[in-house]
């Protein structure tokens, strides 16, 4: 499970290089709206060149692709899919689309041998998405579902606001939609950069609401994302206190027992456990 995901356009030697100095948990390296058509082909180029020199550990390499029904999509999946990446990203992504991308890369992987299967990530950016939200979710290879805000405010023609109450809707459908089939529910960006308070409420909302993780369009984001997304200090201490209580419950053989006041039932236990799990993953304990 991803905190934070940052997109890198893959037309920047720079910013390629620095891919795993970031401290982000995924990076998604952009073959699509971060590059200009005139440098799709040197960008193709150069992150297949990059992928097959330079390995990236403990970071899920994603790579979003240009439309799968354009040539330009084709080309990247034919260029790029390798054992150097983990999962493709599918930019307005629909029910039709996914089932396409999942047969190209089937191709792909037998006839490149590839060692692993691919993961998909559909981004949510059209009101058709949307209504086939849960067929998305169900499909094979898709770990994930990403809410893409901007371009579904396009395709709603309604205005995209600080505060976001417009996408309310759209963001708790993929979180339903991702916590029924076990993926992870990642937010849309926060496209003010440099506005840190707002990243923060957002984010924080976001959370809220039951995601996992956000998509972060600059290093300067990644910092304040990581740290919401992971349990806090408080989080954990009492997470900590519910499995002490919990053991000691077994020890002595009571089937009911209570937590400063609240009595705990099993998905209370269940939540801890996967707060500490997280906290453990992240090395904050």
């Amino acid at each position: 499970m991803n905190r934070s995901l940052l997109f890198i356009p893959s037309n920047t030697p720079a910013m390629l290089q620095n891919a795993d100095v970031f401290s982000a948990d995924a990076v998604i390296f952009d073959l699509e709206d971060a590059v200009f058509l005139s440098e799709k082909d040197a960008a193709r180029q150069l992150l297949k060149s990059y992928l097959e020199h330079f390995k990236l550990k403990n970071i899920e390499v994603i790579v979003r692709i240009n439309a799968i029904d354009t040539r330009l999509g084709l080309d990247d999946l034919s260029l790029i899919v390798s054992d150097h990446i983990d999962t493709i990203m599918l930019p307005k992504a629909n029910l039709e689309t996914l089932k396409h991308l999942d047969q190209h890369l089937e191709k792909i992987e037998k006839k490149k041998k590839l060692l692993k299967k691919i993961g998909m990530i559909p981004i949510i950016e059209k009101a058709q998405s949307l209504i086939e939200i849960n067929q998305i979710a169900a499909c094979k290879r898709v770990t994930g579902l990403l809410l893409g805000a901007e371009d579904l405010a396009t395709d709603l023609e309604i205005e995209r606001t600080s505060l976001g109450m417009e996408i309310l809707l759209a963001r708790s459908m993929v979180v339903l939609a991702a916590k029924a089939h076990g993926l992870e529910a990642i937010d849309t960006p926060f496209t003010q950069t440099q506005d840190s308070e707002g990243l923060k409420s957002d984010a924080s909302f976001a959370k809220s609401l039951g995601m996992t993780g956000k998509a972060c369009i600059h290093p300067n984001q990644i910092e304040i994302v990581n740290t919401i997304f992971s349990p806090s200090e408080s989080e954990i201490s009492h997470a900590q206190k519910i499995l002490l209580a919990y053991e000691q419950s077994k020890h002595d053989q009571k089937g009911a027992f209570s937590v400063d006041g609240k009595m705990i039932d099993k998905p209370i236990i269940e939540r801890a456990q996967k707060t500490i799990e997280k906290a453990k993953k992240w090395q904050i304990l």
